[in-house]
This record gives structure tokens, sequence and C-alpha cells, in this order.
């Protein structure tokens, strides 16, 4: 199943070809972490004119809807992968949820936003480091689903 989304996402969001390789393995890796960690994949790459949502999944055990945005840093740099995800960053994510839960009559749903950080050097054929921040930031004001 996670292999049909992969090939569905490349085919359909063309990217810059530096980003490719890092962005859709660090994601292919993640979901494959969240599936065996109780969540069931919705979605992956899911994109409109608000933005992308890199996975959406179910954590199982919450039945929560979950959008979960996917970092992945093939340096060494000092840091953490999710420090990238700045307050515009969650914003453009935040909007874009909104506009999924509306597209798809899923607003009853009880949802959360996670950030998944991964470290992979670009000569390991595994990542060095997984991070999995649950509910890592809230709804942004402009974009909040209830006010």
């Amino acid at each position: 199943m996670l292999e049909l989304f992969r090939k569905q996402t490349k085919a359909n969001h063309p990217q810059p070809k530096r980003f490719i390789h890092t962005g859709h393995r660090g994601e292919s890796y993640a979901a494959d972490y969240l599936a065996a960690n109780h969540y069931r994949i919705i979605a992956m790459g899911e994109r409109d004119s608000a933005g992308e949502l890199d996975i959406i999944a179910e954590d199982e055990s919450t039945d929560t809807l979950v959008f979960v945005e996917v970092k992945t840093l093939h340096t060494q740099k000092t840091g953490n992968p999710t420090d990238r995800v700045d307050i515009r960053k969650q914003k453009r994510i935040t909007h874009a949820a909104l506009r999924y839960l509306k597209r798809k009559k899923l607003l009853d749903r009880k949802c959360r936003f996670d950030v998944i950080g991964i470290r992979w050097p670009k000569e390991s054929k595994k990542p060095t480091e997984i991070r999995h921040f649950i509910s890592a930031f809230e709804a942004s004001d402009e974009y909040q689903l209830f006010g």
C-alpha cells in the first residue's frame, strides 16, 4: 500500500532533483515507522493550493487523525531537523489540514499535528536518528478549527 502512495507522489508532484531522494526517502521511512507503531496511513503527499501534507495517518490507539510533517536532514549539522518547522510552516500545514478536513467532510474528527525528524547521512543505508514529536504544535490562530 505504501509503495502505491510513493509512486503516486513521485508521479504527480515533481520536485527539484536534490530534494527528491532525501525528502521521499525520509517520508517513506516515517510512514513505515508510523505503521509499525499502530498508525494507519491514510495518505502521503496530499497536496492542494494551500500546500502539502507529508503524511496523514490515524492513531488507532486514540482514534485521532494525525497530520505528520517529516523533516529529513542528510548532514551532520548540529540541531534537530524538526527545528525547521517554524511558525510560518505550521500555519501552512494547519491551513492545508483544514482544507483537507473540509474537502473530505471530516471536520468532526479529533486531530493533531505531529512532527517527525530524521537524521539520515548520505553515506548511511539507514537513519541514524528518528524523533517523533506527538502533538508538536497547535493549529495556528488564523486556521484554528474552533475559535
